[in-house]
């Protein structure tokens, strides 16, 4: 899986922002601003990546225990679907 193209990532200050591109933009109806770790993991989602992969740069990333990890991950990713920016490839 990976982010949709038509949309990017901008940091302003200490706020990271989804902006849509181009025909994105028409159909976008909402502003979502990611934390810190939302960022980063938004940021790895540019290239192919698993459910998998995802969890162990955060746990490579962070001190967190692989449990909040797993749960931030896939609360991350759902949030992700329900917006439709997420590719899911084969």
């Amino acid at each position: 899986m990976k982010i949709k193209d038509g949309f990017v990532l901008k940091t302003i200050g200490d706020n990271h922002i989804v902006v849509p591109l181009g025909a994105q933009a028409v159909d976008f109806r909402c502003m979502i601003t990611l934390n810190d770790t939302g960022a980063f993991l938004w940021e790895k989602l540019a290239e192919e990546q698993t459910a998998a992969s995802l969890l162990q740069a955060l746990l490579a990333e962070y001190a967190v225990d692989e449990a909040t990890a797993q749960k931030d991950v896939d609360a991350f990713l759902n949030h992700l679907r329900e917006n439709d920016l997420l590719e899911e490839c084969l």
